[in-house]
């Protein structure tokens, strides 16, 4: 399932009482701790050790059709494979996620504990990956934040209430997402083949892939990695915004989208009648100005002094603060524990 091991050690004494971090709840002792970032196109895990030493792996990316906790339960397992010393007596402790496709159940963390307890892991915390990004972005404080990726999510929390938009899969939801991008792409590329739609740039790029489309569906079908494939067409709809009226359109399509899911949520919380409500946007479709911009310029037409951002922490960052929210955290229902 997790394929190649990827290790990056790395020496860190980054402080979570930065400016940067303002907010957030102090950490405590993160001694040989694990926590993770399961998303569909990767997963990337960070150990941090009692001497300092932090150390980052990257896998293939979580199957969504199949049992998830299995698959965590492997990369724990790789991890600790390529760690001397880890055991019983001095193992990872402390075990947090946040998983793409994630539906909370204490059971869920209960069984990751088991299959683990064997690598010394005592207290297990897993939430849906919106919630990590949530608080690597913002931290436990009211907002909104929304991650697009291969697909998208957003969560939205408000005083004493939380709601999640979206974030349903490629099969019915995920608007606005990588994978919403390049199936739109392709929807164009076809329209144009057969002479139903405009005529797009966007047909010249996937027929350097694709020479006969005719075929195209056929070899998208039968590869097992045709959700990543298709989301990486993404890349091209923005790289042709600029000069390509399909491609524009398409982008305008899906930051709408995007707006429209974080507008809902912070309605849902109560958070909307706020003159300037605070909202993060974070993964690789939001890096690319082309979706950023036009994001940014449907949010401003409802507020105009809204405090947007783009934040570079990441999934990693709101696992770590998993073990470590208040009792008085609305995010806290979220989160699904299993403690020796």
């Amino acid at each position: 399932m997790i394929g190649t091991v990827h290790r990056h050690p790395r020496w860190s004494h980054r402080s979570f009482d930065s400016p940067h971090d303002q907010g957030r709840p102090a950490m405590t002792d993160v001694s040989r701790s694990l926590t993770i970032d399961a998303g569909q196109t990767g997963i990337r895990a960070l150990l941090r050790s009692a001497d300092g030493r932090h150390d980052t792996f990257d896998f293939a990316g979580i199957r969504t059709d199949r049992a998830l906790m299995p698959q965590l339960a492997d990369v724990v397992k790789a991890v600790a494979a390529t760690e001397s010393g880890l055991s019983d007596d001095l193992g990872i402790r402390t075990l947090s996620a946040g998983i793409s496709g994630f539906t909370q159940s204490d059971t869920d963390a209960a069984e990751l504990r088991h299959l683990t307890h064997g690598l010394g892991v005592r207290d297990v915390f897993l939430a849906h990956d919106s919630v990590t990004s949530y608080l690597g972005a913002l931290g436990d404080t009211p907002g909104a934040v929304i991650a697009v990726g291969t697909g998208v999510v957003t969560l939205a929390v408000g005083v004493g209430a939380v709601a999640r938009v979206d974030g349903w899969g490629y099969l019915i939801a995920d608007a606005g997402s990588g994978y919403w991008l390049g199936r739109a792409a392709l929807d164009a590329v076809m329209r144009d083949y057969d002479g139903r739609g405009q005529v797009t740039a966007l047909r010249d790029a996937v027929q350097k892939e694709f020479p006969n489309l005719e075929t195209l569906y056929l070899e998208l079908q039968a590869d097992p990695a045709r959700v990543s494939r298709i989301a990486a067409w993404s890349r091209s709809v923005t790289a042709l915004a600029d000069t390509d009226a399909v491609a524009a359109a398409i982008c305008d399509a899906a930051a709408a989208e995007l707006a429209l899911s974080v507008r809902t949520g912070l309605e849902r919380v109560g958070q909307s009648e706020s003159d300037s409500p605070v909202i993060g946007g974070l993964g690789g479709v939001l890096r690319a100005p082309e979706i950023a911009t036009r994001f940014e310029r449907d949010l401003r037409v409802v507020w105009p002094a809204a405090d947007i951002r783009f934040p570079t922490a990441n999934g990693l960052d709101g696992a770590a603060l998993l073990p470590n929210l208040p009792a008085t955290s609305a995010v806290l229902s979220l989160v699904a524990t299993a403690r020796a």
